[in-house]
């Protein structure tokens, strides 16, 4: 019988009221990749900065450079509370950000990545991996994975507690999270497979599957998909996800490939997974594939924690106050973190949880 998801659809009053304001409700995809890369971040680098201005007192940050298996690096910095102790081992939450695998520089992120520190206690680890288009499929996905073999080769100078690393991130940067901890459980990377198991996950707004092979993966699961529901959904439509997963130049794609198909392995496959949690938003087109692998993952007995954000679209976060779902999407977070800390027991139910209602 074919799943229906479509309840969680529609706009929001806030969203509507919200809408009627913005001078555009999508990314301008007209324009050259790097000019608009460079105007994109510039504006988050900015919007960024406007609010770590007021919690840079209450974290201490570090700058790292992160060697790469082709000889090149990355940019790294971690967010820790003033109110730790120093000498503390911290829960370390390894975060990935989001942007169409085009868009994401250190600063853009350094306001999300303090409150997080502040508000949970754990350190973050903010990891600049590179972006389309000068670096194509599997860059971003190879320097997730070196990136967290540093983090356990360095855990003592950044202060971690080894045990207690929890990788997440937004959108594209849940797409590279979640790959990397369904990978290193299947032993399939050499990089990961005899490191420290990952304590948990934190997907938000995930991209879990690629939209070429849609209709044969999660399609054909479901009555009506999200990606027809949605398709001229504001700041992520349908041609946007086109527009950002072109740029990668993946010459083709396996419908079981666990780096962007990750909603196709089976049950079995996910089986032992650590705790995961889910922020999914209802007026997204990659709002099922979220869905799908939440409900796999409960029902495979996975600890598994479910928020849905109704009637806003994908990214929402960026406007912050504007929206009361910016509240919730913090919370989903914070809250999913110490969740995660707690070490969940199972339910084996699939539960979503929809707190504007």
């Amino acid at each position: 019988m074919a799943l229906d998801f479509s309840q969680y659809g529609g706009k929001s009053d806030d969203w509507i009221a919200l809408e009627k304001t913005l001078p555009a409700l999508t990314f301008d995809t007209s324009m050259d990749p790097l000019a608009l890369q460079s105007a994109v971040n510039t504006e988050r680098a900015n919007r960024s900065a406007a609010v770590f201005a007021e919690l840079s007192a209450h974290v201490h940050t570090k700058d790292y450079s992160i060697p790469t298996r082709d000889g090149s690096t990355i940019e790294a910095r971690t967010y820790r509370s003033v109110k730790t102790k120093e000498a503390e081992k911290l829960p370390v939450y390894l975060y990935f950000h989001g942007g169409g695998f085009i868009f994401g520089s250190i600063g853009a992120e350094d306001a999300a990545c303090a409150n997080t520190a502040i508000k949970t206690g754990v350190i973050v680890l903010n990891v600049n991996y590179r972006h389309t288009p000068q670096h194509i499929f599997p860059t971003a996905w190879n320097d997730s994975e070196d990136a967290f073999a540093w983090l356990h080769k360095n855990i003592d100078e950044v202060g971690g507690d080894a045990s207690k690393v929890i990788v997440g991130g937004v959108s594209a940067g849940s797409q590279l999270s979640a790959s990397l901890m369904l990978e290193q459980h299947l032993k399939k990377s050499d990089v990961t497979k005899d490191l420290p198991t990952l304590a948990g996950q934190i997907l938000i707004i995930p991209c879990l599957a690629d939209n070429k092979t849609y209709d044969q993966g999660p399609g054909k699961k479901l009555k009506v998909s999200s990606y027809v529901e949605n398709e001229y959904a504001p700041v992520l439509p349908k041609t946007v996800v086109e527009f950002f997963t072109g740029l990668l130049k993946v010459d083709k794609i396996d419908l079981k490939d666990t780096k962007i198909n990750i909603v196709n392995v089976s049950e079995d496959e996910v089986k032992g997974l650590p705790p995961t949690v889910f922020g999914i938003a209802g007026l997204d087109p990659l709002r099922d594939e979220g869905l799908l692998y939440a409900k796999m993952l409960s029902e495979a007995n996975v600890p598994t924690d479910v928020t849905l954000f109704k009637g806003v679209p994908h990214g929402h976060r960026r406007f912050g106050d504007a929206l009361r779902e910016s509240k919730y999407w913090d919370d989903c977070i914070e809250e999913g973190i110490r969740w995660v800390l707690s070490r969940p027991q199972a339910t084996g139910r699939f539960e979503v949880k929809v707190p504007s209602s």
